[in-house]
């Protein structure tokens, strides 16, 4: 079993953590611009200084974990491993099957320790022990001592095992069972192996050592003769069967000494690979290897050969293996560090909700309740650059920038010990503990991954626009500190233990530091948790630290996969068929709860502990659409309706997943008077349903290989993003073979035609707003595409899904005096033409395209032309003329009317129109030739400026699905033939091809055959 190093002294943990420097007051440990102190403060709590531990266990302990209460009580409380259950006593180790006995209750499903249970296993030389001690313990297994005087009892554990391992001194193995004897149908007093069955209808194997006898076997107490040898095992078993028990015989006497988990992240492929390795000691015989049963989360992932049994557990059916190791493959899909500027909001009332937060006053004293007021500034910053208001993007910073300053040095203005904010490392039991705390985080050592990782996010959102802050000279060690307390990867590190609040084989966290509970550990907001792993991976990747940033991928990829499973079931197949819930509020180790949190049974609150902070890190929570409408209809049914009384912004961000028009709804009919949530805004709930509306939901069946990524799906259309936390141009690849290529510290717009600025490129305005600073904005080629709602700035109107060819959103709600501006257009050396997707029901009117300002130059007009309909689209053209250089681009709405003009896709300019003879296109990096060849066409791409490494054709025939191939290349050309085609059929198209190692997107272009 894993034993841990010891911190040898404060001196060895400052001089090899960080740089020596001075301290304001003796226990002060300085770390870059921060400090942390090993002084308590005065006058405030701090976890117990009892661990019940022997001499072999040297260094940090761990807590949080499903076996933690050995450590904390003189015994234990219930614990759950799973597939057996057990708790520690005075007698000895208590034995339970939960498997025979899972049941639903409507509001929670039981699987707990009852008062009478299966057996005891005890010791001849004593009834009595006087406490039990963690003896050893590695990733998921545990070792316990319970000593009386000589007599000495050693139990080893753990996570999906269906054995128990026992070492003696001093006398025998006893079985007490509670009432009557067990009924034993395999083996006799001369035989060392016995099949029982218990009261409660459960099996289970004895295996002594080869030539130890039984005693009592009529009787409630059974003992094994150990024959001058030290070694016993129990093994429940799923059937009383003789094949049954002789397959477990084979790894009886093979005990598991050493559990230990590896993870990988494959960036190309966007995988996490994780290996669980069981290290066994042959007491017998050579035998290597164990019998394992994995949850449902490892055996969905894995390709490792399953054996005919199976075990029922409050995480529904486990399935059972046999070997020394077993792989799980998951996919990542990326998280956010925002959603981008793509939603269906009206910016100016978007705009309104970051000027009403501006004057917020934040109260919070606690790590908890001040790191939600850090997860609400962190969500606000990028928004605030989104609609260029960098003055509250700038406040909103400077607000975390302080705060997690004060939290983060330990000593006062005057040098002397800071009792208002710091940290305390408590080396006794190896822990970073935040003052003031709060929900036991001292005391209980509860939710510091909860707490902290609220600290963590915002200072990766800091980080993403001003890494001086985040470097290991500034402020980047403590935060790095707060990561090694909830998620230490490195074995070897003396000073916190191995990932603290992370169960890396039940997949999830736990919360409670001590676990002293009937029910054994718990785990309420997972989503809380999932933040935390989200501001790991958005802080390794804007520092540079890929080991923190796949630490981060293998948590959160794991976790979510747990959540899926276990909280909302989305797959309906784990929780227990008189489980009534849709969800499940907390995980036990013993129980499934759905009808209440810890501090009331109020629907909504059950329902949306497990999704705040929703954040562009939460866009799991929208891969599973069909699950959100049968979460949701439950809500509306506990709730008896939809008159919500706390947490609505909430209800009305989850709703937006499966039906972001009634989402819509909802919010607009509270707009002005509905409070949000204390860690969440008017502006990022409004954010939030808009861009679901436009874009719809993550798709969990494409990855990326960039971790900082995500790709939405609504309808047929899909849209790619990424957002380029790097310091150079970046071309990312889908796998489905989409790429988008963004500008450093930028999002890409739309499916990788161009990038633009969210705010915070550092090395440019922080404000991120083009209008502010031209000079600064990209140059748009007037040639290529112009996407309508790719606006620098506007006035009146808004956006929507199109269903247009191609996807994405148009402008629309189009009154008259409306605009769009464009800044810095180029239209080279002259521009003699402009195409306009637009699309109406109404009478329609007038573009008028003018430059530099609103009564600029006109340079030509386009038609609004009445189509049939608001989505029925048509391609209008006009002439331009005196249209050179660069400039900002006017388009100016003009009707008979004050409503209801029409809609506008996108508009594009032209200098040399298609040859309807030759059908030719000619572009400044290519030209295109459509043969028409009876039923085929063939299209010809020919670069002009050099070959490109690849050439996809994307095309749609007749509005149909579109299809994307890889042209062929034919010398300097590339060709592609669409065959089976009638005089009269339309084909839409557009090219991505490769020039100076970046991708380019042509624009959309028609052929008709």
């Amino acid at each position: 079993m894993k034993k841990l190093l010891t911190i040898a002294s404060v001196t060895l943990l400052t001089g090899s953590l960080f740089s020596p420097s001075t301290k304001a007051f003796s226990g002060e440990v300085n770390a870059g611009a921060g400090s942390y102190s090993t002084v308590k403060p005065s006058n405030v709590s701090d976890v117990q200084e009892m661990i019940y531990k022997t001499s072999n266990i040297t260094g940090a302990m761990p807590t949080n974990d499903w076996w933690s209460s050995t450590a904390w009580v003189q015994y234990s409380d219930a614990q759950y491993p799973h597939p057996l259950a057990m708790i520690n006593e005075s007698a000895g180790l208590r034995i339970y099957n939960p498997s025979n006995n899972i049941e639903g209750l409507g509001g929670f499903t039981k699987g707990w320790m009852n008062d009478i249970d299966d057996f005891v296993l005890g010791h001849t030389g004593t009834s009595s022990f006087g406490d039990t001690k963690v003896d050893g313990f590695s990733d998921w297994f545990v070792t316990n001592e319970s000593k009386s005087g000589s007599n000495v009892l050693n139990v080893t554990y753990g996570h999906g095992s269906p054995f128990v391992y026992a070492t003696y001194e001093g006398g025998d193995p006893k079985i007490t069972l509670p009432s009557i004897p067990p009924t034993v149908w395999y083996g006799d007093e001369n035989s060392n192996v016995l099949g029982i069955t218990t009261e409660k209808g459960s099996h289970y194997a004895l295996f002594g050592p080869t030539g130890s006898t039984w005693s009592g076997l009529d009787t409630k107490t059974l003992t094994n003769h150990l024959n001058g040898k030290n070694y016993f095992s129990i093994a429940v078993l799923p059937d009383n069967s003789l094949e049954t028990l002789k397959k477990f015989e084979q790894y009886a006497y093979s005990h598991v000494v050493d559990t230990k988990v590896d993870w990988s992240y494959n960036e190309s492929t966007s995988e996490v690979e994780t290996t669980y390795n069981f290290v066994t000691e042959a007491k017998e015989g050579s035998n290597e290897g164990t019998i394992f049963a994995l949850y449902p989360h490892q055996w969905k992932s894995t390709n490792q050969p399953l054996l005919d049994y199976t075990f029922d557990s409050v995480r529904g059916t486990m399935k059972v293996a046999e070997g020394s190791s077993f792989k799980t493959t998951m996919d990542f899909n990326g998280v956010l560090p925002s959603l981008p500027d793509l939603g269906t909001y009206d910016k100016a009332t978007l705009a309104s909700y970051i000027d009403e937060a501006q004057t917020e006053v934040d109260s919070s004293t606690d790590t908890y309740w001040y790191g939600k007021r850090l997860g609400e500034l962190a969500t606000l910053a990028p928004i605030a650059e989104q609609v260029g208001d960098t003055d509250a993007a700038n406040q909103f910073r400077q607000e975390m920038k302080a705060g997690l300053e004060d939290w983060l040095t330990a000593s006062d203005q005057s040098g002397n010990l800071n009792n208002e904010r710091l940290f305390y490392y408590n080396d006794n039991w190896g822990t970073l503990l935040g003052y003031p705390d709060s929900f036991g985080s001292v005391e209980e050592m509860n939710d510091h991954h909860f707490h902290y990782g609220y600290f963590i996010k915002a200072a990766a959102e800091i980080a993403r626009v001003d890494k001086n802050w985040a470097s290991n000279s500034q402020w980047g060690q403590m935060i790095e500190l707060l990561i090694r307390d909830i998620a230490n990867a490195d074995r070897n590190d003396e000073t916190f233990p191995f990932l603290r609040n992370f169960d890396m084989y039940a997949g999830h966290t736990w919360a409670s530091g001590h676990a002293k509970f009937f029910d054994g550990n718990n785990n309420e907001s997972s989503s809380e948790a999932m933040n935390a792993w989200a501001g790991l991976i958005l802080w390794g990747e804007a520092t540079g630290n890929k080991e923190l940033r796949d630490l981060g991928i293998y948590l959160f990829t794991t976790e979510m996969n747990a959540i899926n499973e276990y909280w909302f079931d989305v797959t309906g197949e784990n929780h227990d068929p008189g489980f009534t819930r849709e969800t499940a509020s907390m995980v036990w180790g013993g129980k499934t709860v759905g009808d209440a949190v810890w501090w009331t049974n109020n629907p909504e609150e059950v329902h949306g502990i497990n999704w705040l902070p929703i954040t562009g890190a939460s866009l799991y929570l929208t891969q599973y659409p069909e699950y959100t409408k049968r979460n949701y209809d439950a809500l509306v049914a506990e709730n008896g309706g939809e008159d919500w009384n706390v947490w609505e912004d909430l209800i009305w961000m989850y709703r937006a997943i499966e039906n972001p028009d009634d989402a819509i709804r909802q919010f607009n009919a509270r707009a002005d008077i509905f409070e949000p949530e204390a860690g969440n805004s008017k502006a990022n709930t409004y954010h939030w349903i808009h861009n679901l509306n436009a874009l719809g939901n993550a798709d969990p069946t494409i990855t990326a290989d960039y971790p900082i990524h995500a790709v939405f799906t609504k309808g047929n259309v899909k849209t790619y993003v990424v957002y380029n936390m790097t310091d150079s141009v970046k071309t990312v690849t889908f796998s489905d073979g989409a790429t988008v290529t963004v500008e450093p510290h930028q999002f890409n717009v739309g499916n990788g035609t161009g990038t633009t600025d969210p705010g915070g490129d550092p090395g440019g305005d922080p404000g991120g707003d083009p209008g502010d600073n031209p000079g600064d904005d990209p140059v748009i080629n007037a040639f290529d595409q112009i996407e309508a709602e790719q606006y620098t700035s506007m006035s009146g109107i808004e956006t929507e899904q199109t269903t247009d060819v191609g996807g994405g959103l148009n402008v629309g709600w189009i009154d008259n005096g409306d605009y769009l501006v464009f800044n810095r257009v180029d239209f080279g050396t002259g521009a003699t033409g402009v195409e306009a997707r637009v699309a109406t029901e109404s009478a329609g009117g007038t573009i008028e395209l003018r430059l530099d300002s609103i009564e600029g130059e006109l340079i030509g007009t386009v038609d609004i032309t009445p189509t049939g309909g608001w989505q029925n689209w048509v391609t209008n053209t006009g002439a331009i003329t005196n249209a050179t250089g660069i400039h900002d681009l006017y388009v100016v709405f003009k009707g008979e009317t004050d409503a209801g003009m029409g809609n506008l896709n996108w508009l594009t300019f032209t200098n040399d129109p298609v040859d309807d003879d030759s059908n030719v296109i000619t572009a400044d990096d290519y030209t295109i030739e459509m043969i028409n060849d009876g039923q085929n066409a063939k299209f010809i791409f020919t670069p002009n400026a050099g070959s490109s490494a690849f050439v996809d054709f994307h095309y749609k025939v007749n509005d149909e699905v579109q299809q994307n191939v890889r042209a062929v290349k034919n010398g300097e050309n590339w060709e592609y033939t669409v065959n089976g085609l009638q005089a009269g059929d339309s084909i839409n198209f557009f090219y991505t091809y490769e020039k100076s190692q970046l991708a380019y997107d042509s624009p959309w272009y028609e052929y008709t055959h």
